[in-house]
Formats: C-alpha cells, structure tokens, sequence
C-alpha cells in the first residue's frame, strides 16, 4: 500500500471515531472567495488541496524547493483549503511540512492545471504526504475541490516563513536525503500527461 494510501486509510478509521469534515483554522493565509486558475501560455498552476478534515488542528505548509536554491512558500494549507501556485513551467519540487517533510517532483507544462492533495496521517502533530491527481484517476477530483475553500498567501504568510525559516530548512535537511534513496516510500510525481 502506498504512502497516501495508507494515510487515506488512517482518515477513514479516524472517520468513523471523530469525523473526517472538520474544517481547519486558516492561520497566515487570507480567505477568497474564487481564484482564478487559468494558466497563461507561459506559466503553469498547481492547485494544492487539504479535502479531509483530520488533523484540522495542523496546518501543512507547502514549498518549491529546487535543489541549491531557497525554500519558496507555495502556502499554509489547513484542512479542507486549497491554494493555485502559480508558476514557471519545467521541472519544480515540492516540499511539504508538517511534523515531517514529505516531496513530490513535478513536470509542469505551459498553460496546464495540476492538482495534488495532502493527505495527513498518524503523528504527534500530522505527517503529511502527496497525492498527485494524475490524468488517469481524476474521479474524486470535482468532489475535493467542492469540498475546500480557497486560500491565499499575504505578508504574514511570508513573515511566517521568515520566523521559521531554520526549522524548515531543517526539515528539508533531515527528510531530503530519505526522499532520495526510497527511505520514505516511493516517490510521488506530477508529470506533464497530468495537467488539463
């Protein structure tokens, strides 16, 4: 069983003692109403969503981590949100971080749409991992994105990012090398058949 599959199941049984709908706290991050997905010719989207509500008391925090070069914050992801990064097409990888960090490599295509859930599962906090929506399996896509409310980064997401850049980066040190080798499980990927 998979990484995402395995936290899939975790909600489920979760479910069935507390529920899995609870909607998180949005911390650092402005609410909107609607957000424009649309890619320019020359840029590419990647929608990041949270559909369960387990472990709603822990946000996700989401970067493009490029080797060699700085951690850039994508967004704060607290259960049942979403949030469109916007983007340069090519190859990108991103990081997310809860109580661990967790990769995912993407191929990204001018002018195409990707989406990729966090799924949490069993920690002190939450672990999170990725789950590409791939071209193939895109059947419970309509209903995630029903099911979550936009978010948006500002100045105090930013701000965050700033206070907390050493343990982030700690993070990446720590878990990257595990991402590398297979440690973690098998390596999750958008690829360019995945936008829309």
């Amino acid at each position: 069983m998979s990484r995402a599959g395995a936290a899939s199941l975790v909600c489920l049984l979760a479910a069935a003692v507390n529920g899995c709908s609870a909607a998180g706290d949005v911390k650092h991050m402005s609410t909107a109403a609607d957000v424009d997905t649309n890619p320019a010719s020359n840029e590419a989207v990647v929608v990041f969503m949270r559909p369960s509500g387990w472990a709603s008391a822990t946000q996700s925090s989401v970067f493009d981590v490029m080797p060699g070069g700085p951690a850039v914050l994508v967004g704060i992801v607290a259960a049942k949100t979403k949030v469109a990064y916007r983007t340069t097409p090519g190859r990108h990888i991103f990081m997310v971080v809860g109580e661990n960090a967790d990769f995912m490599d993407a191929m990204l295509a001018p002018g195409r749409r990707y989406h990729a859930a966090l799924v949490a599962g069993p920690g002190f906090k939450a672990r999170f991992v990725f789950k590409p929506v791939h071209a193939d399996a895109r059947g419970e896509l309509d209903g995630w994105l029903r099911e979550t409310s936009w978010v948006a980064t500002t100045d105090d997401s930013r701000a965050w990012q700033e206070e907390n850049r050493a343990s982030i980066e700690t993070k990446r040190s720590l878990y990257w090398p595990k991402w590398i080798d297979g440690t973690l499980g098998p390596r999750e990927a958008l690829t360019l058949e995945d936008g829309e």
